[in-house]
């Protein structure tokens, strides 16, 4: 089948052994070749969430296989290898409210004066697809506290992009997910902490959080919304990996996306406790054995997906958020800015990202992760500074 088509381009992509083959002809097929490798080599060692004849859900975090939006994915990848930055992900914070208090929150230092309104959030998402994002992420707080996020969603252009949203399943009733599937919601990402619902409720902070997450998870499957377990990992968490998989496996969720804890916000004392090199060949030693098993929710680490040996990292070169009061960030995790969506455009905004000396070049690695990084941006920031700190 044909899943891109440029008078320069085309992309086919073919079953091998029940596994997807991309291949590409015409002028600029020798430029893709590179990455297509890249792509074909982790569509034959993982599985897809599914597979039809006519279409292939690969993962929660990449469009259906062909379509209008897996070409702009292809076209996001010729733009990366030619050096042209497009934010791939466009993710954006609707409200920073929250019904919990999770101790590693990286959201937790952000209090905004304002919250976006409706249209100041759909033309920033709307912004943010001209520029070349195909994948859209309700961010929070708690997306489920916005009343109009299923207008906000319905709103995202599907010929275009993907819409998602985050949520620890609060408020996520039966009623809700119908509504959001049927706005055009893709996937559900549900955050759990711990498989075990004592630990996950003081990680939050709140008594009845894990609760919540298994009646979201129920209600979003319920409602066919492809539905991911977004699991924050530790050194406090990670030797729970085959618990958090069985538990995901049992109620018959699609996908584990597994992210690494981040000194930031109500972590940011703890730089000692993150995850470092072995680690992270852990996770992508569990991504690879689980993906390798035919049944059960398949699992993307970015740690190690965002790492040396695949994409690098996507902050400010091929990620950016958008915080809820309109300060953009290079992602979700990084509380510097540059610049208001409320003061002018997102593509004057990108451009100016691009050429400070933080994100000018690639990166094997989070940043955030980087002690140097860190020590020239993070720690700079003045005590009582509004997070997240405008850069000038």
């Amino acid at each position: 089948m044909r899943v891109y088509d440029s008078p320069v381009l085309k992309v086919n992509a073919s079953t091998e052994n029940e596994k997807m083959v991309l291949d590409a002809e015409g002028p600029l097929s020798q430029l893709a070749k590179p990455f297509l490798k890249r792509i074909n080599n982790i569509f034959a060692k993982e599985k897809p969430i599914s597979m039809a004849e006519d279409e292939i859900i690969f993962s929660t975090w990449i469009p259906p296989i062909p379509g209008p939006v897996f070409s702009r994915v292809i076209s996001a990848e010729i733009a990366a290898i030619r050096k042209k930055r497009i934010p791939d992900q466009f993710s954006i914070g609707i409200t920073a409210r929250c019904p919990n208090r999770c101790i590693h929150c990286g959201a937790a230092d952000i209090k905004p004066e304002k919250e976006l309104t409706l249209d100041e959030i759909s033309d920033a998402v709307n912004q943010g697809l001209d520029l070349g994002a195909y994948l859209v992420s309700f961010d929070g707080g708690e997306t489920m506290l916005r009343d109009d996020l299923v207008e906000m969603v319905s709103r995202v252009d599907k010929s275009r992009a993907i819409a998602t949203c985050f949520t620890s399943g609060f408020r996520l009733s039966e009623e809700r997910a119908k509504a959001l599937k049927a706005a055009g919601l893709y996937a559900a990402r549900i955050s759990l902490d711990s498989p075990f619902e004592a630990e996950h409720d003081r990680i939050r902070g709140r008594t009845g959080t894990y609760r919540d997450a298994l009646s979201g998870i129920k209600n979003s499957i319920a409602a066919g919304i492809l539905t991911d377990m977004f699991v924050v990992v530790s050194p406090h968490n990670i030797d729970n990996l085959e618990e958090f998989y069985n538990l995901a496996a049992d109620l018959g969720m699609n996908e584990i996306s597994i992210y690494e804890i981040i000194a930031v916000g109500r972590w940011l004392d703890h730089e000692d406790e993150v995850i470092g090199e072995k680690d992270v060949y852990r996770l992508q030693k569990f991504q690879k054995t689980m993906n390798n098993r035919p049944e059960g929710p398949r699992v993307t680490a970015f740690p190690y997906f965002m790492g040396p040996d695949l994409f690098g990292c996507f902050a400010g070169r091929r990620w950016m958020h958008v915080a809820s009061d309109g300060e953009v960030m290079p992602c979700a995790y990084t509380p510097l800015s540059f610049g208001s969506i409320c003061e002018e455009s997102l593509g004057a905004i990108w451009k100016r990202m691009g050429k400070h000396d933080a994100y000018k070049k690639d990166t094997a690695y989070c940043m955030m992760r980087n002690p140097d990084f860190r020590k020239e941006y993070i720690h700079t920031i003045p005590q009582g500074a509004k997070i997240p700190y405008r850069l000038r």
